[in-house]
């Protein structure tokens, strides 16, 4: 697991196969612009980034999918997307808002 600033699609490609062989679970921190990668778990993430100082409700579990064309490569799906105190009772973000600012955030973090 590491947070990142910046990171490669052959970086991710290479996480990819040595976990899901298709995909890298990672956490966004939507206020601090915090990005973990690279653990089994997006609670492991989760966790890391609150011991960082991180608010729960700024944490947001999301699916990279290296391989996929820039549109296509977030998903947001994650157990720890469920959180009733804010609203969201699945595991996507249904916060249209909350969805632009990781697709920025990732935007930022994920260089070509």
């Amino acid at each position: 697991m590491k947070l990142v600033e910046k990171i490669s699609i052959k970086e991710l490609k290479e996480m990819s196969s040595k976990m899901f062989g298709n995909l890298v679970k990672a956490v966004v921190d939507i206020e601090l612009n915090k990005v973990v990668v690279d653990a089994g778990l997006h609670s492991d993430e989760e966790q890391f980034l609150l011991s960082q100082g991180s608010n729960q409700s700024d944490l947001w579990g999301i699916n990279i999918y290296p391989d996929k064309s820039k549109k296509n490569r977030i998903e947001f799906d994650s157990m720890i997307n469920i959180k009733p105190r804010d609203n969201n009772m699945t595991r996507s973000v249904k916060n249209i808002e909350f969805q632009k600012k990781i697709l920025q955030i990732m935007d930022k973090v994920i260089v070509e």
